[in-house]
Parts: structure tokens; sequence; C-alpha cells
């Protein structure tokens, strides 16, 4: 049997994703027949009270979870219960303890939802209880740490109490299905491998744009940034992916081992390089979906003076054989025109066009894996117009997963806590990849800390900064929403 600890049950983590996750692993018959939840908070609750919080989750975030009904959600809150803790009062751990159905054979997953300096008190507690011991694991959320240092300073502290086979570094992005097939693409696929290097491909575009605003979450916002919040994290993650080298096998540690190696041969850009390779910027007013929305500076939580980055476009490159001389193009903003995630692979140009110029300017062939709103892959080619005469346009030839398979679509959350429940560690991020990843980030943080003029505005509802384009056009190369086809 399997106990599900959430520390900060109580919050909008839990409450959005987590909960509706754990239902929806429920009612899809995911979880094993003893299985135990015991949502923890400081808050003093009863088991019915914070019942009626899980179901009232459940009726916001999760009513459209397929099979669901009051019957199985009755079920699901039977196995839910309560614990008052807070992280510095021993006695509510032992008190949890009590609670707890361990054993040699069952699995107890103990999930941090809380701030980062409440994770080492947690688990120093979790350890002096004797509740991390035998088939016990721990998942921490993001961000792991503010740089290089505090990250190495968390991990050595969770190591004093765990092994790291029972630490699971959690992302919510590599959960999505679309990311898991980008290894298939690569691995599976005979046509693609030859083609995906410097000899072939022109740059690669990773953008993850969100319309929504920092909502209640300024103060905690204004202290990162997205910097920390989406680029060290998610970003990185999708480069290392789409930049490693093949495994000697799927097993997590293979996999991992390519990654960090991507991570590690990120150029690290001196003061210099950072104002000229990359552009950060904060939303202004403006409308979005053509409603008005505030500036970031008027979000609750948020200092009226702050220089904090709601957007960031970085110039990366990668120092290996495979690479060298390839560009990746990193973005990510918030209240931004649309809400995407999309990798693109844009491969160079043909060398010489038989058509001749009256075909305008030809875009190159593009890969373009979307991860969000819709998952898909698309393959844009040449084929000619109907008609007389030869004219050129693009056309996709198009993977709609939603179409391809009549398997339900796993959200991410619940594929990650169904993988650290069986103790998959394959979509976790492991310490050295972390650690190289703050690496190349901390002296991009340390040159904006040092340049007080570097922030642009934009407004909110476009694609952010005109600098952000020009990042790009003064290499020729322009985003996805701004080629016209000629």
């Amino acid at each position: 049997m399997t106990t599900f600890v959430l520390f900060g049950g109580t919050g909008d983590l839990a409450k959005r994703k987590l909960i509706p996750a754990l239902y929806s692993a429920f009612v899809n018959g995911r979880l094993d027949q003893h299985f135990q939840f015991i949502g923890a908070a400081r808050e003093a609750l009863s088991n019915d009270e914070y019942r009626q919080r899980v179901s009232d989750s459940v009726a916001h975030y999760a009513s459209k979870v397929t099979g669901g009904s009051p019957e199985k959600l009755a079920a699901f809150l039977e196995l839910t219960q309560y614990a008052k803790i807070d992280a510095r009062v021993p006695e509510d751990f032992e008190k949890l303890k009590g609670s707890l159905r361990t054993s040699d054979t069952n699995a107890t997953l103990f999930y941090l939802a809380t701030g980062p300096d409440i994770f080492i008190p947690v688990v120093e507690q979790l350890s002096k209880h004797g509740l991390v011991e035998g088939n016990a694991r721990v998942v921490v959320e993001k961000p792991l740490g503010r740089d290089a240092q505090s990250a190495k300073e968390i991990n050595q502290s969770l190591r004093n109490y765990l092994n790291e086979n029972q630490i699971y570094r959690i992302d919510h992005y590599l959960g999505k299905e679309m990311v898991q097939n980008l290894l298939a693409l690569r691995f599976a696929n005979s046509f693609l491998e030859p083609l995906w290097n410097r000899k072939w491909i022109q740059d690669v575009q990773i953008s993850i744009s969100e319309q929504v605003g920092v909502e209640s979450r300024g103060d905690f916002y204004d202290h990162t940034g997205a910097l920390r919040d989406m680029v060290q994290n998610h970003l990185l993650q999708l480069v290392s992916i789409v930049a490693m080298e093949p495994p000697v096998n799927a097993n997590p540690d293979a996999i991992r081992d390519e990654k960090v190696k991507v991570l590690r041969a990120l150029h690290k850009f001196t003061p210099d390089e950072v104002s000229k390779k990359t552009v950060r910027g904060q939303y202004r007013a403006g409308a979005v979906d053509g409603q008005p929305v505030i500036a970031y500076q008027a979000e609750p939580g948020v200092p009226p003076a702050s220089r904090t980055e709601t957007f960031v476009a970085i110039r990366a490159e990668i120092d290996n054989w495979r690479w060298a001389g390839v560009p990746f193009y990193l973005r990510t903003g918030k209240r931004m025109a649309s809400r995407c995630a999309e990798i693109t692979i844009n491969f160079k140009p043909i060398p010489y066009s038989i058509f001749g110029k009256n075909q305008g300017p030809l875009r190159s062939n593009r890969l373009v894996i979307s991860l969000q709103p819709e998952e898909s892959v698309q393959l844009y080619m040449k084929a000619k117009e109907p008609g007389e005469g030869i004219r050129l346009s693009d056309v996709a030839l198009n993977l709609d997963f939603a179409e391809a398979s009549n398997s339900r679509r796993v959200e991410s959350y619940e594929r990650l806590l169904l993988d650290a429940m069986h103790g998959d560690l394959t979509l976790f991020v492991r310490d050295d990849e972390l650690s190289a990843a703050w690496a190349w980030i901390d002296p991009i943080m340390l040159a904006w800390q040092n340049d007080s003029e570097g922030l642009k505005s934009y407004i909110a509802g476009s694609w952010g900064p005109a600098a952000a384009s020009y990042l790009l056009a003064q290499h020729g190369a322009a985003w996805g929403e701004e080629y016209v086809e000629g």
C-alpha cells in the first residue's frame, strides 16, 4: 500500500493541481487498494473540514475527470485524513507517525508543497522520528534555491537525512506527454537522427508564453522572477532533452547522465555577453483577449517600483561537437499574446532554388513540437500550390496525439505523482542537473543585478519587448509568430 502525505495540503498548489491529480488517479484505478491520503498544514482542521476542502478542490478543478461521480468522490474522501503539523513542533510529527501504516513493504511518499525554507525542517523531523527509513520518498517543489550556492546548501542538507534515490525534485513540465514523446521522436525514428546536428539545423527555439499575470502570487513572484521561475528549470530541462546525446538505454540515470552533459556544455556568459544575448522585460497595463489588465507593478503584493522581470529571452549556445554554432533561442513571459509552449527546430535552407526568385523568400523546413495548449508534432515541408505554374507553399505533416490515440491523456502532475509512488526517477531532476543549471543562470542574474537600465517594458497582451525580436533579427532569424511567408 501507499501513503501519500501532502505538506502544504491547504495551499494553492494542492488545491489546483495535486488534489485533482490524486483524484483523477483514483477514479481511473491507478492507486492501490489500500491507498491513504493525509493532508498536512499548520491550520487547525478536523478530518471532515479538510475533506470539504478536498471536495471543493475536486469540484472546481477536477469536475471533468472522466469517470468521476459523487460516489467516486465519496470513496476518495474516505481515504483522506488531515494532520495539523508545524514544521518546528516535534510533537506534531510524533502524532503523524501514529497515523501512518508503515512497514518495509509499504511505500510512503512525502510531498513538500511548501516554500523551500521549510524543506529542511520538515525532512529533519521526519528523519528524527524514523519516517524516512525503508521505502520512503520525498518530493520537493521548485524553486530549489535562489542561486547555485543556496541550491547546493539545500541539497547537502537533504542528503544529511535522505539518500539521493529518495529525493524527487519535481519539474511538472517533465510530466507532459509531449516532453516524454521527445525521447521517442528522437531515438525511435531513424530519419531524424542524421539531421539532428549543426550540419542541418539552423536554430532551435523554445518558447513558453502565458496569458496570466502573477495572480495571487505577487509577493512570491517578485522575489523570484521569470529567470528563476521558468528558465532555470522548465526551459533548461527542455534544452537538455532536445540536445542530449543518445543514452545507452532508457534507465533513469542513463537519460539523466546525458541531460547533465548538455547543461554543463551551455556556454557561460561574460557580463558583456549578457547585455548582448539576453533580454528581460516587465509587463505594463494592456489588454489580454480584449480584457484590460493592470501593470505588473500594480499587482497585489508587488512593490510599486519593482525591477523584477516577467519576461526573458536568451540566445544560448552549446559548446560541444553536435551543436557548436547553433543558437538556442529561449523565451518565456507572462501577460503574453497567447498561451502556448512549443519547440521549433528550424532546419537550414536549401542551398539553391530551381524555382526562381518569383517564389519570394522561402522559409526553411521546420519541426514544431507543441506542448500546450494542444499536444502535436508538425513537420513543415514545401509543396506546389494547385493551379498553373509552380508556386510553393508550406504543407504541414501533422501528428495530432488526441486523434492518434484513444488512450486517456494523463496530466503532468498525475503522471509524476504515480512515478514517485512507483519509485521511477526518470522524470525527476538529479542534483547534478540542478547544480549545472544554476551554474549557467548565476552569471546572468549577477549581470542583471549590476545593470539598472536593462529592464524593458512591454504591453500586456503583446509578444514582449521589441528587443526580443531584435535579438533574433540581427542574426537573420525571427520568432515563429513574426515570420510572414513570402
